[in-house]
């Protein structure tokens, strides 16, 4: 399995910035609330100085959208949508505890950040427009076909695992009770996303590592980079799981012991 953005994307959009994560080892019993109280507690503190409508982070995703034809107080990216939502009801449901997490991480950097189970993705993972054959699953359990030319996410089998972008998730690649290894992605459009989206990146490697001791590769795709594929995650002799995060940024990888299950 690989991640990438297809050369159009980059070329109609020159201002992306993408941060992956893979990791493995992830369970449905963990307690990830302290860290959710932590980064929900920061989007709290922004959202007092002003709606996240002004946020640069969110302004720069309405331009995309509205370059993309969608009117962008209609479709929403991921990020507006939770903090638009929090904002009303100084809450956001319980899914589980990495949803939970990437939604509270979302909220504090104002950046969509998409989580995959990696066994339901067919081959690679691209970003590209729609032929307009692909199947989208709704999480209702109705099949949709995107538009042609839509941007989403689509794997090998013409599964669309995002519809418009950054706007709507699958059904089929949720994350749920079962899922084991999974693919993150964060993508940002602002001026300042080059130094961001690595921080959030890491962000999530670490509360992995705290919350699962989970072994996860982290990335920066750029459009002479635009390609991951995850590498293969080690386990000690004595059985315990490293943690190794390749940085495909140039900058060079390092492997250490994950802190402990807390």
């Amino acid at each position: 399995m690989h991640f990438q953005h297809s050369p159009d994307i980059w070329a109609e959009h020159p201002d992306l910035v993408a941060g992956v994560v893979f990791a493995a080892g992830i369970t449905a019993d963990a307690c990830a609330g302290p860290a959710v109280a932590r980064y929900t507690a920061i989007a709290e503190a922004r959202l007092a100085t002003g709606p996240e409508g002004e946020f640069p982070e969110i302004r720069a995703w309405r331009r995309t959208f509205a370059q993309m034809g969608l009117k962008p107080t209609q479709y929403r990216c991921a990020a507006e949508s939770l903090l638009r939502r929090y904002r009303k009801e100084r809450f956001l449901p319980r899914i589980h505890p990495l949803v939970d997490l990437c939604n509270a991480i979302s909220l504090a950097f104002a950046i969509p950040v998409a989580v995959f189970d990696v066994a339901r993705i067919s081959g690679r993972l691209e970003v590209r427009h729609a032929v307009g054959d692909e199947s989208y699953l709704t999480f209702s359990g109705e099949t949709e076909h995107p538009d042609p030319g839509e941007v989403i996410f689509a794997d090998a089998a013409g599964h669309a695992h995002a519809r418009r972008w950054t706007n709507r998730q699958s059904g089929h690649s949720a994350v749920r009770d079962t899922t084991t290894a999974v693919l993150i992605v964060a993508e940002a459009m602002h001026g300042t996303a080059p130094a961001e989206v690595p921080k959030l990146t890491a962000a999530v490697a670490d509360e992995l590592g705290e919350v699962w001791s989970a072994v996860s590769a982290t990335a920066t795709l750029s459009r002479s980079a635009p390609r991951f594929s995850p590498p293969a995650l080690g386990i000690h002799m004595d059985g315990s799981r490293g943690r190794r995060r390749d940085r495909r940024d140039g900058r060079s990888s390092r492997a250490r012991l994950p802190r402990p299950y807390r």
